[in-house]
């Protein structure tokens, strides 16, 4: 899952939310993490939801739509394009409007630029900056954020043009997202719940996503 599924599927408290941002930027043993409680628990809550994702056989039969050409970087294409039918199909999964939504996160992410790693604070910073979030309702845009992506990769990848996937096979894909969305919420509502009512939660930020 990519940022807006993220900060969709996470908890509404402002530390947690970013705990669920800086899940792809840091790396080692949550419990150890020099961060306070509410972040370490957001990044725990997002390592759990990328196993159960990774894992799961809607996810793995979206990344077996991707054709052999650009297979490699299944994983990458499949979490842009669910952020793109999360977007798109925003109303089906929240509450809030979209537009609210992303600025209330983007508020959170740029009061809390203190607790990032650097790398995340360039990147998490340049998404609130330019409403990365909002704006993968439309494929143009999609397409300019894989295509950025990709020149950050080996030169000569294939991610270029990655979003033509998406395009050829469209219904297929959001068939996909719609079926497994319910699915993920669910689990993620749970694993919230279970860190909330756990006496030691910090043995369970010591456990391993996939246990």
């Amino acid at each position: 899952m990519n940022f807006l599924a993220h900060l969709r599927l996470g908890p509404d408290d402002p530390q947690q939310a970013l705990g669920g941002l800086l899940g792809d930027f840091v790396k080692g043993p949550v419990a150890a993490m020099d961060l306070p409680d509410p972040v370490r628990q957001g990044i725990w809550l997002h390592r759990r939801i990328d196993a159960f994702t990774d894992r799961h056989p809607l996810v793995l039969r979206s990344k077996a739509r991707v054709t052999d050409e650009r297979r490699r970087y299944a994983g990458i294409m499949v979490d842009m394009f669910y952020d793109h039918l999360l977007a798109r199909h925003w109303t089906r999964f929240a509450d809030q409007p979209l537009a609210l939504f992303t600025q209330r996160m983007y508020q959170a992410v740029l009061s809390q630029q203190v607790l990032m790693p650097e790398r995340a604070r360039t990147v998490l910073v340049r998404m609130a900056e330019q409403d990365w979030l909002g704006s993968y309702a439309e494929l143009a845009n999609l397409h300019m954020a894989l295509d950025n992506m990709a020149r950050r990769l080996r030169p000569g990848n294939r991610l270029p043009g990655a979003v033509i996937e998406l395009e050829r096979d469209y219904p297929g894909f959001e068939a996909d997202f719609l079926a497994f969305m319910p699915e993920v919420i669910d689990f993620a509502e749970a694993q919230a719940a279970a860190l909330r009512a756990s006496a030691d939660w910090q043995g369970l930020l010591a456990s391993r996503p996939n246990a």
